[in-house]
Formats: structure tokens, sequence, C-alpha cells
């Protein structure tokens, strides 16, 4: 059964509508599923929508490590883990060396490491072998990939769960980039890959199931209502 990942993208304290990886142009989000952008009210409609067991959060205030406003979103992200104590929260939060780890163990969470916040293979594998459930990131803007080439190139130095994040088709509406997630699953056969950026529909599910994608993440095809409760039943069969 493959994973169906919802995604929310937190700038100070709301959430806003992720597109392309243009982070310095996001605005709150305006969704379908209901009037409000504050966190809480946007995942009580997405739960209304399917019982999710997964939410990815995208701390933009740590990725970006912003010189206004707070630091990082924890108070919001400490709300969600109170209020839903059974969602298994992944938290990108722009992890890039070990002092940034404090702030969020004190947070019911898995982290991701991401590829773009990491100049040298050695400060990446320095966090991985401390953080047994962490989970990768393999990001790809519209230049191409962010990170040491050898974490993209071996896959010897990948954890069991491995997202392809292809950021510049993210919130684009122009489907998924099958050519690389393709390449990626060839790599390592064990390990589970999550494709993000692009989906659209339920026939875009469909084809990752068939690639042998173990899951997708997904925000703007909900918001929209291009990808419907009837759909994530059917593929959760």
């Amino acid at each position: 059964m493959m994973q169906i990942i919802p995604v929310i993208d937190l700038l100070n304290g709301v959430v806003v509508h992720a597109k392309k990886g243009h982070r310095q142009h996001y605005q709150a989000i305006q969704s379908q599923l209901c009037a409000s952008s504050d966190p809480l009210d946007i995942i009580a409609a997405l739960l209304a929508v399917h019982p999710f067991q997964q939410l990815y959060i995208a701390d933009l205030n740590a990725i970006q490590k912003l010189a206004y406003g707070e630091a990082t979103n924890y108070a919001v992200i400490e709300k969600i883990s109170q209020q839903y104590p059974q969602l298994d929260l992944w938290l990108d939060a722009g992890i890039a060396h070990t002092s940034d780890l404090a702030k969020w163990q004190t947070l019911k969470l898995r982290l991701i490491l991401a590829s773009e916040n990491f100049q040298r293979l050695e400060d990446y594998l320095a966090l991985k072998s401390g953080q047994q459930d962490c989970i990768l990131s393999l990001d790809f803007f519209r230049e191409g990939y962010q990170g040491p080439l050898a974490l993209l190139e071996n896959s010897a130095y990948w954890p069991q769960q491995v997202i392809v994040m292809s950021l510049a088709d993210v919130g684009a509406n122009q489907g998924v980039n099958t050519l690389r997630l393709s390449q990626i699953i060839k790599q390592n056969n064990t390990a589970k890959i999550y494709a993000a950026g692009g989906i659209r529909h339920k026939d875009d599910l469909l084809l990752l199931k068939n690639m042998a994608a173990h899951g997708v993440l997904i925000a703007s095809a909900l918001h929209q209502q291009q990808i419907s409760s009837a759909d994530l039943a059917s593929l959760a069969q």
C-alpha cells in the first residue's frame, strides 16, 4: 500500500502555498478545503478528507534561516504534536549541524536531513549517525541537485526512507519527474522511496504506485480538490 502524506509549509506561523521552490514569494494558502491558513484548521480539513497517518511539515523560517521574525515555528509545531498525537510528524527544519537538533528533541517527530543543507558529505554523515530514524531528502531545484554529489550517487549513505524532492515541480501542476524518480528507485531496491513535487491527480498516484514508489508527498492537489477522498480510499485498498 502506497503511503499518501500531506504537506504543510509553515512561514511565520501560517500555512503558505509552496510553488516551484521560490520560497521568498510564498503567500498564505488559499485552500478549497477551508477558508483559513491557520495550521490547526488546515490539518483538521486535511483529516476530514482522509485519515492520514503521517504529516510532513516544512518549517520555512528554520530552512531559510530568516533574520526577521521567529527563528523557527516551534510553538506551532508543538501545538500540532499535542493536538494530533496520532500523526507521525516528519519535519524539515533546515537541519545542518548537531546544534540544530536540541530544540526539536523534546517533540515526538522524525527529522528530515535535506541534502540542500549540506556542502560536505561528512557533515551529513555526522548527523545521520546520531539519528537512527531520520529521513533523507534528495533535493532538486530548477538548476538541479543541491547537496554533496556523493550522497546522490552512492545509495550506501541513504537511510531506510528517502524523499525525492523535486522543488521545481512543487505546486506547478505539471506532473511528476518520473525519469528522475525511476533512476533513484533503481539505485537502491531496499530503500523506501517517496516522491514529492508535481502530483496532480489520481492517475499520477497510480503511475507512482506502479513505479514502486513507497509513498508520495502532496499539498496543492489536495487543496485544489484535484484528488478526492474516494481517490485516496481506492489507493488504500
